[in-house]
């Protein structure tokens, strides 16, 4: 046994093997790839670990870049891509802004030409300059493997990064003639956790300010998706309205008598006297809408990084939720105040808000609702840059965590289509519905070629106006309708689903979706359903607002 275990420890491996290793020991179950010359000794090696881990292809090195993402949002763990270098990792780079942005767990591995000829300039297939700085640009680590001594190093600390501290993607760079180098010794090794200590004057510091605000506010963005018990007992200790945009939705859910959206936020904001900040940049509040010598800011966050850059805090404390939250409550038990005048406006300020939405927003209203009304609130929604999409970052009801999934600041047009594939293939436990409208549609919808190889189960209802909708507005609104450049020749999305063998519905009306998706969703596989629409009322009113105290932090 111990001569095996010598043995063991003095085994050689290539590169390609001890890559298949890592991703082996660190879960990784599907590669969402797209194969190339510069890559073909890790696929020959992936050929003889398939028991392991199943290659998804992709029609475009965007798709699968997209839907590594999109299965990292949907489950909070490490998904992985492999692309070719050049023109194929330059396809994957809005998918990894996006990763970058909303804090997915994203691995690129990034193919690359002969490791001496980087940086020559000799015209070989798929070189470009400067391949690493970008990657770099757009991931929390990026390095080269340049041969087996650094190999298992650059793969520990791809891992490490995105499982420590802030999840974002990383990325690894590996030439062709490198794969097959050999290494030496162990395996990659395990992933280190760490933890930031809390510091509990802090903490205290945080109690004393929450214990005397008359009328405090919670936000939270993406980093609080793991710790929604905690915060929903933080809520009602504190008695204080709770706020989330995009990346924040579900961590409580909007049934709760606190759950507040944007727009109520904003009535609010004046009168808010305290704002606990909770995994979120909070830029969507305190750096669009201001701050005063009477707004009292603590802000809790993973990223040192992000504290007292859109928000200039009294306590900005630097920890995992995980940690820092239970210690918070602790201090607070015995110190909850009913607060019953501000949760009265709370509540009227939030009934009169939802009045005029569904006033002035019923057509979208409409659409959101049918679909909430079929998707069991496990249900996965997953939004895009469309005029429902819009409304829905406000007005969908959200109930768990990692139910609603967005694009986030990045406005990625085209998102949605592939990175709902990504959800759906890892989350076939639940439905997942897809919105779109006919302009980003189109980017990936040539995807529906891989939902339907690996029958993923995928409802995508595109909202089509033969135009870019959103941008068309703004022409007609504020620019005197001078339109330019948005009128679209759309296909018919039901024949353009059946030529790919995929289910194809179409109607003109709420109604008439709410009756689709009842088919669509029991349905085994991808179905497409088109909705004809016309000009929708502009929801930009509850979506920017100007400022309503003092000024942001420049």
């Amino acid at each position: 046994m111990v001569q095996q275990q010598l043995y063991s420890n003095f085994m050689t491996h290539t590169v390609a093997e001890i890559a298949i290793h890592s991703l082996i020991k660190n879960k990784i179950e599907y590669l969402y790839c797209l194969p190339g010359v510069q890559n073909d000794p890790f696929f020959d090696t992936l050929y003889d670990h398939t028991d392991k881990i199943t290659p998804i292809v992709a029609r475009h090195e965007q798709g699968a870049a997209y839907m590594a993402t999109g299965a990292s949002l949907a489950t909070g763990n490490v998904k992985v891509f492999c692309v070719v270098p050049g023109p194929g990792f330059l396809n994957t780079t809005a998918a990894l802004s996006t990763a970058f942005g909303v804090n997915a767990q994203v691995l690129g591995i990034i193919g690359q030409i002969p490791v001496d000829a980087i940086g020559k300039g000799h015209g070989l297939l798929h070189e470009i300059p400067n391949q690493l700085e970008i990657l770099s640009s757009l991931t929390k680590f990026a390095n080269r493997i340049t041969s087996g001594l650094n190999a298992r190093e650059v793969l520990d600390q791809a891992f490490n990064s995105m499982q420590t501290g802030r999840p974002q993607p990383s990325g690894i760079e590996i030439p062709m003639d490198v794969w097959n180098n050999i290494v030496q010794g162990n395996e990659a090794s395990e992933t280190r956790s760490s933890h930031i200590p809390v510091d509990l004057d802090q903490i205290d510091q945080a109690k004393e300010i929450l214990s005397r605000a008359k009328t405090p506010m919670i936000v939270v963005g993406s980093g609080a998706q793991k710790h929604s018990l905690l915060i929903r007992r933080l809520v009602d200790m504190l008695a204080a309205p709770i706020l989330s945009y995009r990346n924040g939705q579900g961590v409580v859910p909007a049934n709760h008598p606190l759950k507040i959206n944007l727009p109520v936020g904003y009535d609010l904001w004046r009168d808010v006297d305290v704002v606990l900040g909770l995994g979120t940049r909070l830029q969507s509040q305190v750096y669009d809408w201001g701050q005063d010598g009477d707004l009292k800011i603590i802000h809790i966050d993973i990223d040192k990084t992000q504290l007292n850059r859109s928000a200039k805090t009294d306590v900005a404390i630097h920890s995992d939720l995980e940690h820092a939250l239970p210690e918070l409550i602790k201090a607070l038990e015995g110190h909850e105040i009913k607060r019953e005048d501000w949760i009265r406006k709370v509540k009227e300020t939030s009934a009169r808000r939802w009045k005029e939405i569904r006033q002035k927003l019923t057509p979208q209203i409409a659409y959101l609702e049918a679909i909430r009304e079929n998707l069991p609130k496990e249900g996965i929604f997953v939004d895009e840059l469309t005029q429902v999409g819009y409304v829905s970052r406000f007005a969908y009801q959200t109930y768990l965590p990692r139910t609603y999934i967005s694009t986030g600041y990045q406005g990625t047009l085209g998102y949605g289509f592939p990175t709902a594939l990504g959800v759906a293939h890892e989350r076939r436990d639940v439905p997942v519905v897809t919105i779109s409208g006919d302009g980003g549609a189109l980017v990936g919808l040539s995807e529906l070629a891989t939902a339907v190889k690996y029958n993923i189960p995928l409802t995508t209802i595109v909202f089509n106006d033969n135009a870019y909708g959103n941008v068309q507005h703004f022409q007609r609104d504020e620019y005197d309708g001078r339109i330019i450049a948005t009128d679209l020749t759309s296909p018919d999305f039901v024949k353009y689903a059946e030529a790919f063998g995929v289910r194809g519905m179409r109607t003109q009306s709420p109604t008439g979706l709410k009756k689709l998706l009842k088919e669509a969703i029991n349905h085994d596989g991808p179905c497409i359903i088109e909705v004809e629409v016309g000009v929708f009322p502009s929801p930009w009113e509850f979506l920017v607002f100007p400022k309503a105290r003092g000024k942001c932090k420049s």
